[in-house]
């Protein structure tokens, strides 16, 4: 099969496309093929020259983790849960997540996600034994936010999100779960929180719901969504 990738040596240099010819079978990973390309010492391209390895990151290779995020066929996903047998045609096109600066090949500086949520002080902090007390009361909540803290961070939903442009302004649907999340389980940061959600979020977001299309762990972003607007209403 040939598989091409978007290649870049350094972060302010030009892009290219590299292409591999590569026996795949069915019931290997886009993660199991790129490790194949660099498992040789000497690795040729498909016009017969040598090259180097292909530059991508991964620590678990079991989906949770989210490193190895990139774009497949188009489509942003993980490449450790992507199977060859699930891709179409003969052809298969990686591609590093375009809304992150490229550090080299396929590996991109997510650091963005992190200082926003820095900024905003997005942490779940210590309970009062009030909060403990209402925490345990609110058992409807824990199956969702149980749901909800599966975020791997990997920036997927922001790479598919039109209204997610750097990151700015508009924090994208990962900040909107991590709101929830927080202001469901400390009421003391419930309101600074919903100030948060509304600005960086709520006011900005288009409802394309593309983010759940997209997330590996499938965490249900429009429930979130309408618990924080819940929130915000009238009398809030």
């Amino acid at each position: 099969m040939k598989i091409k990738v978007l290649r870049q040596k350094k972060q302010h240099t030009a892009p290219y496309w590299e292409g591999f010819d590569v026996d795949v079978t069915d019931d290997m990973t886009i993660a199991g093929v790129l490790d194949y390309i660099n498992y040789n010492d000497d690795i040729i391209d498909d016009t017969g020259k040598k090259t180097s390895r292909i530059g991508w990151e991964c620590s678990c290779l079991q989906g949770v983790c989210g490193a190895c995020a990139m774009v497949i066929n188009g489509v942003p996903a993980i490449a450790c849960e992507t199977m060859v047998k699930d891709l179409k045609g003969n052809e298969i096109t990686i591609r590093p997540l375009q809304k992150f600066p490229v550090i080299h090949d396929l590996i991109v500086d997510r650091s963005i996600i992190y200082e926003n949520l820095k900024k905003i002080n997005m942490y779940i902090g210590e309970y009062t034994p009030a909060q403990n007390k209402k925490f345990k009361e609110q058992k409807k909540e824990h199956e969702h936010q149980y749901e909800t803290a599966k975020c791997l961070k990997c920036g997927l939903c922001m790479e598919v999100c039109p209204n997610y442009v750097d990151g700015k302004n508009f924090f994208g649907a990962l900040f909107a779960n991590d709101c929830y999340l927080v202001s469901s389980r400390n009421q003391s940061k419930a309101k600074e929180v919903r100030k948060s959600y509304e600005e960086h979020f709520g006011k900005n977001c288009s409802k394309a719901f593309s983010c759940m299309t997209v997330c590996p762990m499938h965490i249900p972003t429009l429930a979130s969504m309408a618990k924080m607007n819940r929130q915000n209403g009238p009398g809030r």
